[in-house]
């Protein structure tokens, strides 16, 4: 996933962890962990604040990235969450399953 505000993030997630680096310094930045099993797609809010995570184990992570804390678990989808994606002005997201379901999610940050 790529960073909305800057290109000096990357995301990694081969498990149920992924970590955000910093690609100028090289350095790593923190390692989020939340899910029960593996994270299958990821979107960041137009402002960079929030990160959303989808996972195997059918939720929906929502990360505050000032304070690298988990700030939300949204529920619903009864199998794997392949796609995610925010609306422009942050407020709606959307969760593509592998249970043929889309969701549409409101809320404010």
């Amino acid at each position: 996933a790529e960073h909305p505000a800057t290109t000096d993030y990357y995301l990694l997630f081969p498990n149920r962890s992924y970590k955000l680096w910093n690609l100028k310094t090289k350095e790593e930045i923190c390692t989020l962990n939340g899910h029960a099993d593996e994270v299958y797609s990821l979107a960041f809010t137009p402002d960079g604040q929030i990160l959303a995570s989808g996972s195997a184990d059918e939720t929906i992570k929502l990360w505050n990235l000032k304070t690298k804390e988990e700030v939300g678990t949204l529920t619903g989808h009864v199998n794997e969450v392949y796609s995610l994606a925010f609306s422009p002005d942050g407020q709606i997201l959307a969760s593509g399953s592998a249970d043929g379901t889309i969701r549409i999610w409101l809320f404010e940050y």
